[in-house]
Protein backbone atom coordinates (compact mmCIF):
# COMPACT_ATOMS: atom_id res chain seq x y z
CA UNK A 1 0.00 0.00 0.00
CA UNK A 2 1.29 3.44 -0.91
CA UNK A 3 1.58 6.09 1.77
CA UNK A 4 -0.13 9.38 1.09
CA UNK A 5 1.07 12.68 2.50
CA UNK A 6 -1.90 12.57 4.89
CA UNK A 7 -0.55 9.27 6.30
CA UNK A 8 2.62 10.97 7.59
CA UNK A 9 1.87 12.76 10.85
CA UNK A 10 4.09 14.49 13.40
CA UNK A 11 3.96 12.59 16.69
CA UNK A 12 2.97 15.81 18.49
CA UNK A 13 -0.17 15.98 16.32
CA UNK A 14 -0.82 12.24 16.66
CA UNK A 15 -1.12 12.58 20.45
CA UNK A 16 -4.21 14.73 20.03
CA UNK A 17 -5.68 12.63 17.21
CA UNK A 18 -4.76 9.09 18.32
CA UNK A 19 -8.31 7.70 18.44
CA UNK A 20 -9.15 9.19 15.04
CA UNK A 21 -5.92 7.87 13.51
CA UNK A 22 -6.42 4.41 15.00
CA UNK A 23 -9.95 4.23 13.64
CA UNK A 24 -8.69 5.23 10.19
CA UNK A 25 -5.99 2.55 10.32
CA UNK A 26 -8.48 -0.16 11.30
CA UNK A 27 -11.29 1.08 9.07
CA UNK A 28 -9.42 1.74 5.84
CA UNK A 29 -6.31 -0.37 6.32
CA UNK A 30 -4.18 2.74 5.84
CA UNK A 31 -0.94 2.75 7.76
CA UNK A 32 0.23 5.93 9.44
CA UNK A 33 3.86 6.94 9.87
CA UNK A 34 4.48 9.15 12.87
CA UNK A 35 7.44 11.47 12.67
CA UNK A 36 9.66 12.95 15.34
CA UNK A 37 11.79 15.97 14.45
CA UNK A 38 10.84 15.43 10.80
CA UNK A 39 12.07 11.84 10.58
CA UNK A 40 10.10 8.59 10.57
CA UNK A 41 9.75 7.36 14.15
CA UNK A 42 6.97 4.77 14.55
CA UNK A 43 4.01 3.47 12.57
CA UNK A 44 0.38 2.77 13.33
CA UNK A 45 -0.62 -0.52 11.75
CA UNK A 46 -3.75 -2.63 12.16
CA UNK A 47 -3.01 -5.37 14.72
CA UNK A 48 -4.26 -8.07 12.30
CA UNK A 49 -1.86 -6.81 9.66
CA UNK A 50 0.95 -6.82 12.21
CA UNK A 51 0.17 -10.46 13.04
CA UNK A 52 0.29 -11.19 9.31
CA UNK A 53 3.67 -9.44 9.00
CA UNK A 54 5.01 -11.56 11.87
CA UNK A 55 3.72 -14.75 10.24
CA UNK A 56 5.43 -13.75 6.98
CA UNK A 57 8.65 -13.11 8.86
CA UNK A 58 8.53 -16.58 10.43
CA UNK A 59 7.73 -18.16 7.07
CA UNK A 60 10.66 -16.34 5.47
CA UNK A 61 13.00 -17.53 8.22
CA UNK A 62 11.80 -21.11 7.72
CA UNK A 63 12.33 -20.87 3.96
CA UNK A 64 15.84 -19.52 4.50
CA UNK A 65 16.66 -22.46 6.81
CA UNK A 66 15.27 -24.92 4.27
CA UNK A 67 17.32 -23.32 1.51
CA UNK A 68 20.47 -23.57 3.62
CA UNK A 69 19.72 -27.21 4.45
CA UNK A 70 19.13 -28.00 0.77
CA UNK A 71 22.41 -26.33 -0.17
CA UNK A 72 24.29 -28.24 2.52
CA UNK A 73 22.77 -31.57 1.45
CA UNK A 74 23.74 -30.87 -2.14
CA UNK A 75 27.29 -30.11 -1.05
CA UNK A 76 27.44 -33.31 1.01
CA UNK A 77 26.19 -35.49 -1.85
CA UNK A 78 28.67 -33.78 -4.21
CA UNK A 79 31.48 -34.58 -1.80
CA UNK A 80 32.13 -30.92 -1.01
CA UNK A 81 31.38 -31.37 2.68
CA UNK A 82 31.93 -34.09 5.21
CA UNK A 83 29.01 -35.81 6.85
CA UNK A 84 28.96 -35.62 10.64
CA UNK A 85 29.85 -39.33 10.84
CA UNK A 86 32.95 -38.83 8.65
CA UNK A 87 33.92 -35.73 10.59
CA UNK A 88 33.57 -37.61 13.90
CA UNK A 89 35.74 -40.43 12.50
CA UNK A 90 38.44 -37.99 11.35
CA UNK A 91 38.41 -36.22 14.71
CA UNK A 92 38.68 -39.54 16.59
CA UNK A 93 41.77 -40.62 14.62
Amino acid sequence: MTLRASDIIPISEARARLTELAEDVVGSGAEKVLTKNGSSYVALVDAKKLDYYHALELEHASLMLLTEAETALGQITAGKRLSSAKLDKLLAD
